[in-house]
């Protein structure tokens, strides 16, 4: 059900991006005023992407999706409203394409973080590959729906259509039974959990790599979506129909991609398929620039959609393998605001670059460029392959308090006797302590070393309240626990380490 639901959602996405796009082609010929209606539409994830992927974590999931499709609704109505009086000028479709994309900011991380609950850890990348083919089906559906509708009755109607299905998805999605686990804690407050959800990405080198990756894909190869409206036209007998069909040709050279990911994993690292992606997604991109007609237009996006989902599904796996349940829609909606502003900012800049020069020239330099970019970036990042083990843990048994609770700040120490003559690799195990307990929601933390006794190291926590220094034994994951055993076999003490924790007092 949620499936078809996401199928239809997207299908609505890409009606409305065709709509739109045609819509300002036919009001202006400016490559700029064209790719801006793509940036439009992906500035919205790029601004309340982190936001929106808190209110994921926190509020009621299937509450929010609900939410999400009404007010895609209620902008294709405006739309509707606004071309059909004859309002519709460039500024307001840009600003109603933006509004739409305010709506897709809201849904995807729910999304996101609704299919690992879904589906075992072991499917994962097959689960997603199929999200991928909803979507790339969608590219191809949505584009030949919009493309008839345009054709016979006019962009308006498209939009009045939009509204409806997804006013549908929303009476559907009030039928899924989702059970939301309770907390006996209360619940995060927004700037909180989106802070937290900041500090764990900046603590992990796998996302960190993930998030460039996948900003420089998007950044390169949005230029051929961009700017294909003003292709299709420059193209023997060039309508909308042509800028439809490469569309659809796109959509389906992804779902066929699709359908042999799982044998090319099997094949190739997650990486290689990055690389090989960018490379494919580069020189598709330079022979529709230069293509002669759009036979071979047709063929060079076929191969542009393939290397599309390979190298977006590999980076979205690593991506939800690197993120443990509870914080998987803040980091997912990070994820997604890396594609999206990615997308937004390489829209403007390839847009500019083909008002200065040409389309051709712009498309050219965005695929060389975005295969230099890819190939430095797996060069120089760190730690792409650490593997972390994020299955919850309740090894670590939270503390019972019989004092009232206090709103100030709670600091936990840790006192360890190590032998001196091991000091330096107590300290470099130390900072992997660092980077876990930050990623957990703590505001600081450090390691303080006894000048009078070499072998004495305090590790110091500060925590936001108790509250959050209790939810962070509900964020415990094996790996934790692991690197806990790790720090105690540098113990000497007759005792375990001693854990003392303080309220922070004000003046």
């Amino acid at each position: 059900m949620l499936w078809s639901v996401w199928m239809a959602a997207n299908i609505s996405m890409w009606m409305n991006d065709v709509a739109s796009a045609w819509m300002m082609t036919s009001m202006t010929a400016s490559p700029i005023w064209v790719a801006l209606v793509q940036t439009a539409s992906t500035l919205p994830v790029f601004l309340l992407g982190l936001p929106s992927g808190a209110f994921a974590d926190i509020l009621d999931r299937r509450r929010y999706f609900i939410a999400t499709q009404f007010w895609v609704a209620v902008v294709a109505v405006i739309l509707f409203a606004a071309v059909l009086t004859g309002l519709m000028n460039p500024w307001l479709l840009l600003a109603l394409t933006f509004a739409n994309g305010i709506g897709l900011a809201m849904r995807w991380p729910v999304f996101a973080a609704i299919v690992p609950d879904l589906v075992p850890r072991s499917e994962l990348p097959a689960a997603l590959a199929l999200n991928g083919i909803a979507m790339n089906a969608s590219r191809i559906i949505g584009p030949l729906i919009a493309g008839a509708i345009i054709a016979t009755a006019g962009s308006a109607y498209v939009f009045l259509l939009n509204a409806a299905m997804s006013l549908v998805c929303g009476f559907v999605i009030m039928q899924w039974r989702y059970q939301r686990v309770p907390s006996t804690l209360e619940r995060e407050r927004l700037l909180s959990a989106m802070r937290v959800g900041i500090q764990f990405v900046r603590q992990s080198s796998r996302l960190k790599a993930v998030l460039l990756r996948i900003f420089l894909f998007f950044f390169h190869s949005t230029a051929l979506l961009a700017l294909l409206p003003l292709v299709a036209r420059g193209l023997h007998g060039g309508d909308a129909g042509t800028f439809t069909v490469l569309l659809a040709s796109m959509g389906s050279g992804a779902i066929v991609a699709a359908m042999f990911l799982p044998r090319l994993r099997r094949l190739m690292s997650r990486d290689a398929l990055v690389v090989r992606g960018t490379i494919l997604q580069s020189v598709a991109t330079l022979i529709v620039a230069f293509a002669p007609n759009t036979y071979i237009a047709v063929a060079a996006m076929f191969f542009a959609g393939t290397a599309w989902i390979t190298t977006a599904n590999s980076l979205s796996v690593s991506a939800q393998l690197g993120l443990p349940d509870w914080v998987r829609a803040r980091g997912m909606s990070m994820y997604q605001m890396a594609i999206m502003g990615a997308s937004a900012s390489g829209a403007a800049v390839w847009g500019q670059v083909a008002t200065w020069q040409t389309v051709q020239i712009s498309l050219a330099i965005a695929a060389v460029t975005g295969t230099v970019a890819m190939l430095a970036a797996q060069r120089f990042t760190a730690d792409r392959d650490i593997e972390e083990d994020l299955t919850p843990s309740k090894e670590f048994k939270a503390p019972i308090m019989d004092l009232p609770i206090q709103r100030s700040n709670v600091v936990v120490t840790i006192e360890y006797l190590i032998d001196a003559r091991h000091a330096t690799e107590f300290e470099q195990l130390m900072l992997e302590s660092r980077r876990s307990r930050l990623r957990q929601g703590a505001l600081k933390w450090d390691l303080l070393h006894d000048i009078a006794q070499p072998g004495r190291y305090i590790e110091q926590i500060v925590d936001e309240s108790w509250t959050e220094h209790l939810r962070r034994f509900d964020r415990v994951t094996a790996s934790d626990v692991a690197l806990r055993e790790r720090k105690l076999a540098f113990h000497i003490g007759e005792n375990a380490p001693l854990v003392t924790r303080y309220f922070v007092k004000g003046d």
